[in-house]
């Protein structure tokens, strides 16, 4: 029993309103930053099945680089909210109205 391609779609999309609402409603660093991660997984989820939808099993590999830029993505992310935090002393999005120091 194989679960329909259609369902991972819906699954995605789901995922990928839900990152964009996050992204939106939160104002703090950190939760932007997962709103990106769960946007990016949701796209993952989407290329997974087109590509076992249509028999096309070197997607994976696309799929690992994009999962390597995620993880890149958040090291730095969390590096440049780590420096913000000690010159700031907050990391809401309010907060930061300018890039000087």
């Amino acid at each position: 029993m194989t679960v329909p391609a259609g369902y991972f779609f819906v699954l995605s999309l789901v995922l990928f309103v839900l990152g964009i609402v996050a992204f939106f409603v939160k104002r703090d660093l950190i939760s932007q930053f997962m709103a990106i991660e769960v946007m990016l997984n949701s796209a993952n989820l989407a290329f997974l099945a087109l590509a076992r939808q249509a028999h096309f099993a070197d997607a994976q590999v696309v799929v690992f680089f994009i999962i390597t830029v995620a993880a890149a993505e958040a090291a730095i992310g969390l590096a440049i909210v780590l420096v913000i935090f000690r010159r700031r002393k907050s990391i809401r999005t309010a907060d930061l109205n300018s890039l000087k120091g």
